[in-house]
């Protein structure tokens, strides 16, 4: 008998934000509040049991106490929002979508508090956004200041964070560094938007991640088809064994005996199709649509980037234009206050181009850092995706065989005559072989016995054709019983 365990192969495989399991999210509980009613989770930090030293350095930041807080799904979205402006050009993880309807579905909301623990999880152990003012708020603040914090103006807080430290070793000193390092930037001004030395690479990041979100859509449409029909399968199987069962119990000889144990033999299948299709499901088109997912958090990471751009060709553009009105100013006599405050203003604006610039080239290095992350670590996600289907299709294909070599030996023990009448496997061979020396004695029982004949009635005609042959095998036996007595 085959075991229907699964295969290590098909067990869930170890995964990269597993190093934050001391991250949960748990306890959801529904509030109602006037007209409006939403979902709060618990979420609680709680110290790994493990060694620092075993743990990846961005894991173990701010993990030495406890905490414990209420969080809403919108508390989640203000999070992913916020990554996104402090940590520009970093690959977010995706954050589960908005449900409008069925939202306080109990399914739903564990579906969602496994993938919202998910969300912070891969957040904690992301290599650029372990460290983020808000994910540290997130986790830790009172509702108080949360709700501060919240509900505060950003702007000096994304200014200080998109400044990272090797972009404020590139800060200029004075007016003489700054235009030095605006001879050398080797930028120019095309079609309103700054040229950079790693515009080529980032239009070939570009056409990469478009054909790769064309290419997996279109696999996960064809992943979508194979697991319903996978289902489709189950049922159809279902419904076969229910009309073999039917069809057995219409036939009382062994002939149907057999047919029963074809429908025995199908519900067992639609078991094993429905549990198989529900870990194609888990295992091959969930990972396949949190790809998809993540290539799109990669287009949000170039965009990012594209924004940056914008910004810093706004300032450069307006650096220029002032330029030009303050030399034109110079020019003027008795226009010495207006000129004083067009080098004010000029000088504003380079400051403005100077952040900007700052902005847009440690941007640009995340994204690139993120772009090779990504490559590294989803070819490895996606090579074992699709060495657990493989093996996950051989396992199920393997447990069908089985199941359908049991049926053999049964249906060929069913055989019949020359009339296509069934014959009892077991007992055809013994009677063809040698009679049976104690079947004819109760045909010569006594008067009071004369009912006992009936045996006489069930002996098949076929395995003796030759009617003279009975009356020889009832003829002779009875010689001894008589002289016994």
């Amino acid at each position: 008998m085959m075991s229907m365990a699964g295969p290590p192969t098909t067990a869930q495989r170890p995964q990269a934000e597993d190093a934050a399991s001391y991250i949960t999210v748990s306890d959801p509980v529904q509030h109602a509040e006037g007209m409006n009613k939403f979902t709060s989770y618990r979420v609680d930090v709680r110290p790994p049991n493990a060694a620092p030293s075993d743990q990846p350095q961005e894991v173990n930041m701010n993990i030495s106490t406890f905490s414990a807080v209420l969080r809403r799904y919108s508390d989640f979205l203000w999070l992913y929002e916020r990554l996104h402006m402090e940590k520009a050009g970093a690959i977010v993880p995706p954050l589960p979508e908005k449900q409008p309807v069925g939202r306080f579905d109990p399914n739903f909301i564990e579906d969602r508090r496994m993938n919202l623990e998910r969300f912070l999880r891969r957040v904690a152990v992301h290599p650029e956004l372990a460290d983020a003012k808000c994910l540290d708020t997130f986790l830790r603040a009172d509702d108080v200041t949360f709700s501060a914090t919240k509900n505060a103006k950003g702007e000096a807080v994304l200014a200080s964070s998109t400044l990272s430290p090797t972009s404020l070793s590139m800060k200029p000193k004075n007016d003489v560094s700054f235009k030095r390092w605006f001879a050398e930037a080797k930028t120019s001004i095309s079609g309103d938007l700054v040229r950079s030395p790693d515009d080529d690479l980032f239009e070939e990041i570009h056409r990469y991640v478009h054909g790769l979100d064309t290419q997996m859509r279109n696999v996960a449409q064809q992943t979508t088809g194979l697991v319903r029909k996978g289902k489709e399968i189950a049922n159809g199987l279902f419904e076969f064994g229910l009309a073999f069962n039917l069809l057995g119990q219409s036939e009382a000889d062994a002939l149907g005996d057999a047919l029963g144990k074809v429908g025995e033999t199908a519900d067992r299948l639609s078991v094993l199709s429905a549990d198989h299709a529900a870990k194609e499901m888990s295992q091959f088109e969930d990972p396949i649509q949190d790809y998809i997912k993540t290539i799109h958090a990669v287009k949000l990471a170039l965009q990012r980037r594209h924004e940056k751009r914008l910004s810093y060709s706004t300032c450069l553009a307006s650096v220029e234009a002032k330029q030009s009105a303050l030399s034109k100013m110079r020019l003027l006599p008795g226009q010495e206050a207006k000129s004083y405050a067009l080098e004010m203003s000029l000088r504003r604006a380079q400051e403005a181009t100077q952040i900007a610039q700052e902005d847009f080239a440690a941007v640009s290095q995340r994204v690139l850092r993120e772009v090779d992350r990504f490559k590294r670590e989803k070819a490895e996600e996606m090579r074992r995706i699709v060495l657990d289907y493989i093996n996950l299709q051989v396992d199920y294909n393997k447990k069908m065989e089985e199941i359908w070599a049991t049926l053999i030996p049964q249906l060929e023990q069913v055989q019949l005559d020359n009339n296509s009448n069934v014959i009892a496997p077991a007992s055809v061979p013994k009677s063809q072989a040698q009679p049976a020396p104690a079947t004819p004695a109760p045909q010569y029982a006594p008067a009071p016995f004369s009912a006992q004949p009936q045996p006489q009635q069930q002996v098949p005609a076929a395995p003796y054709p030759d009617s003279s042959m009975l009356s020889v095998q009832y003829r002779d036996p009875p010689t001894t019983p008589m002289q016994g007595m």
